[in-house]
């Protein structure tokens, strides 16, 4: 089975999301759940000829409250979702309550949860379509089957990426489509499914074309930059003990986001005024601080190689010129501020 891509956003570490906890509690029958799907999303399994791009499709309907949530996390592509009866509380940097007739719409890179800290009773369906990016500066790449004119798919791919408004109204169009897609995953005859799927997805992001087109919505350039990639790696790597301690290059580093190296650490430097190679190590450091602050008793040369250091040598020559003292002293300082309980 294919392994799902990890996504790292500020402190954290994200992978896509399985929603193994949805599969158990369909198996359970303490859910009703529907879904075309592929790559080890919940459900039948779609063949690769069909509905290329299309990571899940389906919907859920709860009837009583569940033990159980979906938490942070990431999709292979971006995630429309409709509420249709009942109400969900729904994160993305803050948290919403989904109440019937509201949309979500996330993308690749945006972290989300769904309840609080439970699934509640309602319906809820949805569609993942992954059109190929998984950085905000990347092309997006439609699948062929979509019948929207070019010009429609041009408009519609700006709309999505250029907002962050990821709830709103979904309006009659969208609601209607997302109900016809209901029954035809429920239906018995399997001939013509997904004829009639194909239509009626590309008739589904046709209404969010139009729905998003009325609400004139400020549209935000910057969101579909090189420089906003950067940004969001940039971020990441704050705090991030697992990321930090990768052994990194800057070659490594600008692949990881997708862009050249001369193209990266200009934009690096325009950021956060050092280098990759500079900024990385000013992370490590501080990571290596807040270690002995937290941890005073673990050993130099332990919190050293944690931290993506290679050498203790290295480690105290890029600490002492970060923080102005060895770490020995700044250990010691922070020993005798936490001192150990006998």
């Amino acid at each position: 089975m294919k392994r799902p891509p990890e996504y790292r956003v500020q402190h954290t570490t994200y992978v896509a999301d399985r929603c193994k906890p949805l599969t158990q509690a369909a198996k359970q029958g303490n859910i009703a759940f529907h879904a075309l799907a592929r790559h080890g999303y919940p459900g039948s399994p779609l063949h690769p000829k069909e509905l290329e791009g299309i990571m899940s499709v389906g919907f859920w309907d709860a009837s009583a409250k569940q033990e159980w949530g979906l938490e942070t996390h990431c999709n292979e592509g971006i995630e429309l979702t409709f509420m249709e009866t009942g109400r969900l509380n729904f994160t993305v940097e803050k948290k919403y309550t989904l109440k019937p007739g509201d949309m979500t719409l996330t993308r690749p890179w945006q972290p989300h949860s769904l309840g609080d800290p439970c699934i509640t009773p309602g319906r809820l369906h949805w569609v993942i379509l992954d059109v190929g990016v998984r950085k905000p500066h990347q092309k997006w790449r439609w699948p062929q089957w979509f019948i929207l004119e070019p010009e429609d798919i041009k408009q519609l791919t700006v709309l999505m990426r250029q907002n962050e408004n990821p709830v709103g109204s979904a309006g009659p169009g969208i609601a209607a489509c997302f109900q016809k897609i209901a029954k035809v995953l429920q239906g018995a005859d399997n001939s013509l499914k997904i004829s009639r799927l194909t239509i009626l997805i590309n008739e589904l992001f046709l209404s969010l074309y139009e729905t998003l087109k009325n609400r004139r919505m400020k549209l935000e350039p910057e969101l579909i930059t090189s420089n906003r990639t950067v940004e969001l790696f940039l971020e990441s790597l704050i705090g991030n003990q697992q990321l930090l301690a990768r052994q990194w290059s800057i070659d490594s580093m600008a692949d990881f986001c997708h862009l050249g190296v001369t193209h990266f650490t200009r934009l690096c430097k325009t950021l956060s005024n050092m280098t990759p190679m500079q900024y990385l190590n000013t992370q490590r450091i501080e990571a290596a601080a807040m270690m002995m602050q937290q941890k005073p008793e673990r050993s130099i040369t332990e919190i050293a190689f944690h931290c993506g250091f290679n050498s203790s040598q290295y480690f105290a020559t890029v600490f002492k010129k970060i923080k102005g003292q060895s770490p020995k002293q700044y250990q010691q300082k922070a020993s005798n501020r936490h001192p150990q309980k006998k």
